[in-house]
């Protein structure tokens, strides 16, 4: 009877290792489950065009072009992923990036028009006064939020059609030329042939990843998005981490502003219109929940490249804009379809293993 107790105590622990194994295993597998999901997808597509067109897709021109592309849009799904954390979203952030490009815009080239020497000089405090008019966007969208209890989506909602109203007032419609000549300098640049454009998206990525990851509000801003409860009753000022977290996407938002004009020397109000529901699609792609709690900036880059490479492989196969957008929104539901499926077995799986040690204790 003794060795019998003793048989079923030993087979409980090692059940119990077994699961706790387990249960970070699946941790592990979906923290990482997004990025190599993305990154499959991306070398898949990546072949596929390439044995499709390979004298058009490896072109250099095309490569440089995917590579040049994508970080305006990648750094607009960025901030996207981040409202999205908190489990909220910013409908304001292509707003906020025009205005930004109109402001930089408009202050340069009257100044130009005056004395081009005081414009030069002045360049990069009129650029950061794009960023600035992005942060206080940013916090406008903050207060709506935070402070007044505003749904999100409502509240950014309001600040997009406020900002596209002003920014059709401030232009009469029409699209503004004479951006700095130093930022087309730096569209026109690389560095070891790869264009300064994108390096900008892949230091703005580590930029953020390090501020989710090593800082406090990071980590706090996922508690948020994860469990508001639980982030409420230990301590974190939920308020606070919302409004903070809203400065940094619109600061993100007048950051792709600057990077529009990085890639072309004028402004409009309606610059970017396609790229809302493309930066959203982007962002769930790479993996975020749009409940939030759960996202990965490089699932988000991934994403970004996957698409891109997508839309010019349709483009090099001679297929239609429209045909590219069936594509996207198929991708997005076998993405999300993939999800499901791996979300149900694993919460199956910690069940089993209770049930099998409770079979072994019977």
């Amino acid at each position: 009877m003794a060795s019998q107790n003793t048989e079923t105590k030993t087979l409980a622990l090692a059940n119990s290792r077994i699961e706790t194994s387990l249960r970070g295993m699946l941790s592990r597998t979906q923290e990482h489950s997004s990025v190599t999901r993305m990154l499959v997808i991306l070398l898949g597509s990546f072949a596929f065009f390439t044995v499709l067109q390979p004298a058009i897709f490896l072109n250099p021109v095309n490569l440089q072009n995917i590579s040049i592309a994508s970080p305006e849009i990648g750094v607009i799904a960025i901030a996207m992923m981040l409202a999205m954390l908190t489990g909220g979203i910013d409908l304001s952030l292509i707003a906020i990036a025009n205005m930004s490009a109109i402001t930089i815009t408009t202050l340069y080239s009257t100044l130009a028009a005056e004395d081009p020497q005081a414009a030069a000089e002045a360049m990069p405090f009129i650029v950061l006064l794009g960023l600035v008019v992005g942060g206080v966007a940013g916090a406008f969208n903050g207060f709506l939020i935070a402070k007044l209890q505003i749904v999100p989506i409502l509240a950014t909602l309001g600040t997009m059609q406020i900002l596209n109203g002003l920014a059709i007032v401030w232009t009469g419609g029409s699209t503004l030329y004479g951006a700095p000549e130093a930022l087309t300098a730096v569209g026109k640049s690389g560095i070891l042939y790869v264009p300064t454009l994108f390096v900008l998206f892949l230091l703005t990525a580590l930029g953020v990843g390090v501020f989710l990851n090593q800082t406090s509000l990071g980590k706090k801003l996922q508690l948020l998005g994860s469990n508001p409860v639980a982030a409420k009753y230990s301590g974190i000022d939920t308020s606070r981490v919302l409004m903070r977290t809203y400065i940094v996407t619109g600061l993100l938002g007048g950051f792709a502003g600057i990077l529009f004009l990085v890639r072309n020397p004028t402004s409009s109000a309606d610059y970017g219109s396609s790229y809302l529901l493309l930066a959203i699609v982007i962002a769930v792609l790479g993996g975020t929940n749009p409940a939030g709690g759960f996202a990965t900036v490089w699932g988000v880059v991934l994403a970004t490249l996957t698409l891109q490479v997508v839309s010019s492989g349709f483009t090099a196969v001679r297929l239609s804009a429209y045909e590219y957008a069936i594509t996207q929104g198929l991708i997005l539901i076998v993405v999300m379809v993939l999800d499901f499926l791996s979300s149900r077995r694993k919460t199956r799986a910690p069940k089993l293993s209770r049930f099998k040690l409770r079979r072994k204790e019977v």
